[in-house]
């Protein structure tokens, strides 16, 4: 997500700001120039007057643990380990309840986009383990630690900082109030603000967006951000592949499927066994796991949902996740425990 761009007016703010003092934000000290100008645009961008924009930004607090979180990130474990964190017996048994308690709701939802209910449960599951742990920072102080304290992603964060004003404006939001990852995702389904302006939808029909405490706007939300990133109904998401012995593994340049399924046959990839359908074009990993090296052939629909979390492993254990819900009977939900790590945390 690029840097919002300052237009002519904003500039003209930005001079009139430029003398406030940023005391109230602890850390390190933010340029009161730098400041001002992200005030002035996002006044601009987002029809919330500058000075309630500043008021709101002097509330916003540096979290040196939300740093430390985004240099530890799940997504850089093998997977081997990072499979474990989220295919578990408890979460599979949870998600199996929670397709049956909203199945109607669930149902509705599928018939109309074609995402299966089981990949809508299983990232709420990856997610925020069902609602059961949306995170607990002030989105606030993590957009703004990592909008203007983390120079390796300051942009697309500086960016969300200002989408979340006007996501505050547009859904009635109290900015200071909403809590979520250490990396500023919110609700059930951990939408960035920019996600949540452009794909949350209104499933209940009650004239607002809310990702916080509606079921159905959280499935049709989901859904939608599938279907806007080419979901393909009834096609696989990924199969285990057969790799022939004694090749060079093939490390793609990136997570699109856009390998046609000849091609990677004649790099020694080819599905383990016999598919309804076989897209036209796939993609391969070879991941670490716990017995050993393994290969996977993904397609369309394995990258639609790296859209949604760029890492492969995410998208994996997604899919896993959701494969394990739709499997068997329905089981009573385990009792309450203490939350399970999510994606965010």
């Amino acid at each position: 997500m690029p840097l919002i761009r300052l237009a002519p007016l904003a500039l003209a703010l930005a001079a009139a700001f430029a003398p406030v003092a940023a005391a109230a934000q602890t850390g390190p000290a933010l340029d009161p120039a730098v400041r001002a100008a992200f005030v002035a645009e996002v006044a601009e961008a987002s029809g919330m007057p500058a000075a309630e924009v500043d008021a709101l930004l002097s509330q916003a607090r540096y979290q040196q643990g939300i740093v430390n979180a985004m240099d530890r990130p799940a997504e850089a474990k093998p997977w081997r380990d990072y499979r474990p964190i989220f295919i578990t017996d408890q979460r599979i048994r949870q998600g199996r309840a929670f397709l049956a308690e909203h199945r109607a709701a669930l149902a509705e939802v599928e018939a109309a986009t074609g995402v299966p209910a089981e990949f809508i449960v299983a990232i709420i599951g990856v997610e925020t383990s069902y609602g059961g742990n949306t995170g607990s920072h002030r989105v606030l102080d993590a957009l703004y630690t990592l909008g203007f304290h983390y120079p390796r992603r300051e942009a697309f964060f500086r960016a969300e900082l200002g989408h979340l004003f006007t996501l505050a404006r547009t859904e009635q939001l109290d900015i200071p109030a909403l809590r979520g990852s250490y990396a500023g995702a919110m609700g059930l389904g951990q939408f960035m603000p920019s996600s949540y302006l452009a794909y949350a939808k209104d499933g209940d029909g009650d004239g607002r967006r809310d990702l916080f405490t509606s079921l159905p706007d959280v499935f049709a939300s989901i859904a939608n951000y599938f279907v806007a990133h080419g979901w393909k109904p009834g096609e696989p998401v990924l199969v285990p592949a057969v790799f022939e012995q004694g090749r060079e593994e093939f490390v793609p340049e990136n997570l699109e499927a856009s390998h046609a399924i000849a091609d990677l046959a004649a790099r020694g990839y080819a599905p383990a066994g016999r598919l309804a359908v076989l897209p036209a074009t796939g993609t391969v990993l070879n991941l670490d796991g716990a017995q050993g090296r393994e290969y996977w052939m993904g397609f369309q629909n394995f990258y639609v949902i790296t859209r949604y979390n760029r890492s492969p492993l995410y998208a994996m254990a997604v899919n896993q996740l959701a494969g394990a819900i739709a499997e068997g009977d329905v089981a009573p939900a385990a009792a309450p425990a203490a939350p399970a790590p999510a994606a965010g945390e």
